[in-house]
């Protein structure tokens, strides 16, 4: 079918819906199909209506520039960022057939009813086969019960495929700091001590002896944990439970996975 008049709302909403998904009114780059259709409008679509059409590229450089671009130029804003800003391409450059109207273009079929009196009567065929098609049927009490029966089979094989999806477990990964007594502080048994802490849902990660002051280093290590099974309140308490070798913990860093 193709566009409708781009003089009515009805044809512009058409030029709307056929650009929401396109760069292009054909294909993969500019065209005579996009001069048609350039040429074809009165104006700018406002954009507040029409944001998709008037935002479209290289559509953009049409309609931006129409009130300033010589008849018989496009500006394409590829080539622009690529070659400068005042590149210009005759339209007759462009590919395709310049003789073509702009309402060969677009959908095959309106989905923009022109007149509803004259709406045809295929749309409402369609809308009945749409209702048959119901994956979980009619809600109509004559619904017969061979009907109502799949539609509960239906629902049941949903409800069941959905609680059998079972969520993945929410996990953040933390940075701790144990910081010893002084600098005589056995840091490879305070290290083994902390590791020798098991709880589901933790697991222990990479570390590193970093400076503090006056030869006292700290621990910094990483540790991956799921929030529903492990408090790292509890964690630093039972870290800070070897008071032979742990002065405190500080959480340095937490993010969730």
């Amino acid at each position: 079918m193709g566009f409708a008049d781009f003089l009515t709302d009805a044809g512009v909403s058409m030029l709307e819906s056929w650009v929401t998904t396109r760069s292009y009114i054909s294909g993969y780059g500019p065209s005579q199909a996009d001069v048609a259709s350039f040429k074809a409008l009165p104006g700018p679509p406002k954009v507040e209506k029409y944001p998709h059409a008037w935002s479209v590229t290289p559509f953009t450089a049409l309609v931006q520039t129409y009130y300033f671009v010589p008849v018989g130029y496009i500006v394409d804003d590829v080539l622009s960022s690529m070659l400068g800003p005042n590149v210009r391409l005759e339209f007759s450059s462009l590919p395709g057939d310049p003789s073509k109207a702009y309402t060969t273009y677009g959908p095959e079929k309106s989905e923009v009813t022109l007149n509803p009196k004259n709406a045809p009567k295929e749309a409402a065929d369609d809308e009945d086969e749409d209702e048959d098609d119901d994956l979980f049927g009619s809600d109509d009490e004559s619904e017969d019960e061979e009907a109502k029966k799949k539609r509960e089979e239906n629902l049941a094989a949903y409800k069941k495929k959905k609680e059998g999806k079972t969520k993945p477990a929410a996990k953040s990964i933390v940075t701790l700091d144990v910081k010893p007594w002084d600098d005589e502080t056995d840091m490879k048994q305070l290290e083994e001590n902390l590791r020798g802490i098991e709880m589901d849902g933790l697991t222990w990660g990479a570390s590193k002896l970093v400076p503090l002051a006056f030869g006292i280093k700290k621990l910094q290590v990483n540790l991956v944990v799921e929030d529903e099974k492990v408090s790292i309140d509890d964690l630093q308490q039972q870290i800070e439970g070897d008071e032979d070798h742990v002065q405190s913990t500080d959480v340095a860093a937490m993010q969730k996975l």
